[in-house]
């Protein structure tokens, strides 16, 4: 409600008008007036006044068909509406309740009665408005509120789709828009890291399930802490053979720095682990192979099942290196090795003649990394 208050008069007698409107002007109101009811009509549809005065009798249209239309055109908004009558016609005020007038006064006015029912009528419009306010605020925090779950829920179902797929970092800077859709296919260079455990066949066909179990839940733990550690993708993992990418699905600094770091680390953790593997009397070891090269990466699969994938010939010769590699060897791609110098020690090895290359491969071995200068 504005300030001041702005009251509609509406009389067809000008003594009236102006004695109504002195009145109102002394308390302090805004006061427009109207000299018949069609007139009453237009001025308070575009003054839009919080608070109407209507006399009873008047031309054109009456004081009771007024309130009438007034009161069914009303939207959300309340405008009292305050009858002016003859003391005598009770028909007329029964008439106008019922049309919807919400207080009355009768003629000649008494001023007191008229501030004491304008005041009273404009808190009761105040109080209306903050309540009508504060349910259209309500509406919209329950607007906001529902969005905000929808996208909450939609997040979460993203959610649990990426960490499928990919490390909790990975999927939170997917979903927080650090990276777009992953899962719709797309081109993008990456470094691909194949290992395997040598001799896993055969321990897996000696020994009891039990200690499968127990041998491919240590070294599940241990290079999946590696995975995380380094921001790689775990595109798949196939009981003793697992394969790694960098730069997808959010671009990394230095992906080839990072895949021979982490391939490192697996090697230090399984000689490890290896030696206890060996003291039970298991005879396994560990291979790499790690080459770098465009791939096309996405989700594949069907409804219900679904992977991550990349591919290309650069998971083919990662693969192939793996492959070739003797136990605790780690085999890199030259275009890995040209990224790398200044950071490990290696051994040229092949050319190899690998399946499924018509060219022979020029390949290196990892010896060691080299320690940074002071």
């Amino acid at each position: 409600m504005r300030t001041p208050p702005r009251v509609l008069v509406a009389d067809d007698n000008p003594a009236n008008v102006r004695i109504l409107k002195m009145r109102l002007a002394a308390d302090g109101y805004d006061v427009v007036t109207a000299g018949d009811g069609a007139e009453a009509l237009a001025v308070a549809r575009d003054a839009q006044p919080d608070l109407i005065l209507l006399d009873v009798m008047m031309p054109k249209v009456d004081g009771i068909e007024v309130c009438r239309r007034l009161k069914k055109i009303q939207d959300a908004s309340f405008t009292p509406i305050i009858l002016v009558t003859a003391m005598t016609d009770a028909k007329d005020i029964v008439a106008g309740l019922e049309a919807g007038a919400d207080e009355y006064l009768t003629k000649p006015v008494d001023h007191a009665a008229l501030s004491a029912r304008v005041r009273s009528m404009l808190r009761i419009k105040a109080l209306h408005d903050t309540v009508t306010a504060q349910a259209e605020e309500i509406a919209r925090w329950n607007t906001t509120l529902e969005r905000r779950v929808t996208e909450q829920v939609r997040e979460l179902e993203q959610m649990s789709r990426l960490k499928r797929f990919f490390s909790p970092h990975l999927a939170d800077a997917i979903v927080a828009g650090g990276a777009a859709d992953p899962l719709r296919p797309h081109r993008r260079e990456i470094s691909v890291v194949f290992l395997d455990l040598r001799g896993f066949t055969a321990f897996a066909e000696m020994s009891e399930p039990e200690e499968v179990s127990d041998v491919l839940g240590a070294y599940h733990a241990e290079m999946g802490r590696l995975i995380l550690e380094h921001e790689g993708t775990l595109e798949r993992f196939t009981g003793d053979g697992m394969m790694i990418f960098f730069n997808d699905p959010v671009p990394v600094a230095n992906p080839e720095e990072r895949a021979v770091r982490m391939a490192s680390a697996m090697r230090a953790r399984i000689r490890v682990l290896g030696a206890e593997w060996r003291r039970r009397g298991y005879d396994l070891d560990f291979s790499m192979g790690i080459a770098k090269g465009y791939a096309t990466i996405g989700a594949i699969g069907f409804e219900g099942r679904q992977d991550y994938a990349a591919i290309g010939s650069v998971t083919n010769l990662a693969s192939r290196l793996c492959a070739e590699a003797s136990p605790d060897q780690i085999l890199i791609s030259q275009r890995i090795h040209a990224a790398v110098t200044d950071l490990v020690k290696v051994k040229e090895v092949g050319p190899l003649q690998l399946k499924g290359f018509h060219r022979p491969i020029v390949a290196y071995e990892v010896v060691d990394l080299k320690e940074r200068s002071p």
